[in-house]
C-alpha cells in the first residue's frame, strides 16, 4: 500500500480568468476535469490514502473529492506559496508508507503498476524530448540517477522529469527537504521537490527512471487545447458522428444534451452537458456546460459554462458567465 500526495495549491495564474473562479485541477480537459484524470489513472492501485495539498480555492477540491475519490482522503492547507518541496513537507507527520507525488497539471500514462515491486529507493518518470532545456532533466549512468539538472542550457540528457514521483521512504525524503530549506536553497522563494531528490541521491539512495507511455501538460490555455486533442485521439469515447443538418469531425466529446443545428464541430473539439451550437464552425476547443454559441467561426477557443457567445470569429479565452457578442 502506498500513500500519493497531490499539491494543488498553485494559483494557476497562466489559466486564467477561469482559475480565479475554479482551482486549476478542476478544469475539464476531454470532458473531465483534471484532477479526474489523475484519479482514474491510479484506480485499482494499492492506495492507502490520497493528500490534497490545497489552496486557492481549495473548498472546491474538498467537494470535488468527497464526491468523485474513490480512495480515503484528506486536504492539507499551503497557506504561503513557497514551491513544490515546502508544500508536500506540510504533509509531514501524515506519511508512514512509500510515497507517489504527482503535480496537478501532469496527465500521464505510465507503469506505476511496477513501483510496489522495484528494487530502487524511488522511481522518476520521464520522457523522452528534443529540447530538454525547457525541462527538469535525468542523467542516468548504468541504470541510476546520478544527478537531476534544472533546464540544463548544454545538454546532459534528454530525460525530462513528467512531475511523478515514487519515493520508497517518505520520511527520508521529508528530512531531505528539511535540510534543502534549511540551507536556504530556493530559487525566488521557493523550494523545489528536485533538491530534496538530489540530496538524497547525494545520501546514496538509489533512484531509477521509467519511462512515460503519455504526458500531457495542461498549464496553459494552448496547452490545454493540445491536451483535449491528445486524449480525445487516445479514447473519443461514445460522441455522436453524426447530426442532422450538421457535420461532425471527429475526434470529439459531447455531454449530455448538446444541440448542434447548421453547424460544423471538430476536429479536437469538447462540448459540456446541454451547450447548443447553431450557424457555427468550432474547431480545437473546449466549450463548458450550458453555453450558447451562434453565428460564429472559433479555434484554439477555451470557452467557461454557461455563456452566450454571438458572431466571433477567431481564438476566444472566456470563464463561465459571460456574454460575448459581436454586431
Amino acid at each position: 500500500m502506498m500513500q500519493v500526495i497531490i499539491p494543488l495549491a498553485g494559483l494557476g495564474t497562466r489559466l486564467r480568468p477561469h482559475t480565479l473562479i475554479h482551482p486549476k485541477p478542476l478544469i475539464a480537459v476531454a470532458g473531465k476535469p483534471m484532477l479526474d484524470h489523475i484519479i482514474d489513472r491510479l484506480r485499482g492501485m494499492p492506495i492507502a490514502e490520497v493528500i490534497f495539498i490545497t489552496g486557492h480555492l481549495g473548498e472546491q477540491i474538498d467537494a470535488w473529492a468527497a464526491r468523485n475519490c474513490p480512495f480515503p482522503w484528506r486536504s492539507v492547507v499551503q497557506t504561503e506559496l513557497r514551491g513544490q518541496a515546502h508544500a508536500i513537507a506540510l504533509a509531514r507527520d501524515l506519511i508512514h508508507r512509500p510515497l507517489l507525488i504527482i503535480f496537478a497539471d501532469t496527465i500521464f500514462d505510465a507503469d506505476i503498476e511496477r513501483l510496489s515491486t522495484t528494487p530502487d529507493d524511488g522511481v522518476l518518470f520521464v520522457r523522452e524530448v528534443e529540447d530538454p532545456r525547457r525541462f527538469g532533466v535525468a542523467v542516468v549512468e548504468q541504470g541510476r540517477i546520478v544527478r537531476l539538472v534544472e533546464k540544463p542550457q548544454e545538454f546532459v540528457s534528454r530525460s525530462a522529469i513528467v512531475g511523478v514521483y515514487y519515493v520508497r521512504d517518505g520520511s527520508s525524503l521529508m528530512r531531505s527537504i528539511d535540510r534543502v530549506i534549511a540551507r536556504d536553497l530556493s530559487i525566488g522563494g521557493e523550494f523545489y521537490l528536485a533538491d530534496a531528490l538530489q540530496d538524497m541521491i547525494e545520501a546514496g539512495a538509489r533512484f531509477s527512471v521509467s519511462e512515460t507511455r503519455l504526458w500531457a501538460d495542461c498549464g496553459t490555455v494552448d496547452a490545454l487545447i493540445e491536451t483535449n486533442a491528445t486524449l480525445l485521439a487516445r479514447d473519443p469515447g461514445a460522441s455522436p458522428t453524426s447530426a442532422p443538418g450538421s457535420r461532425i469531425v471527429p475526434p470529439v466529446a459531447f455531454g449530455p444534451g448538446v444541440t448542434l443545428a447548421n453547424s460544423t464541430v471538430g476536429p479536437n473539439v469538447t462540448l459540456g452537458q446541454g451547450v447548443t451550437v447553431t450557424g457555427t464552425t468550432i474547431r480545437d476547443s473546449i466549450v463548458g456546460s450550458g453555453t450558447r454559441i451562434v453565428d460564429g467561426d472559433l479555434t484554439h477557443s477555451l470557452i467557461g459554462a454557461h455563456c452566450t457567445v454571438k458572431g466571433v470569429r477567431g481564438r476566444l479565452n472566456i470563464a463561465d458567465h459571460s456574454d460575448v457578442e459581436v454586431p
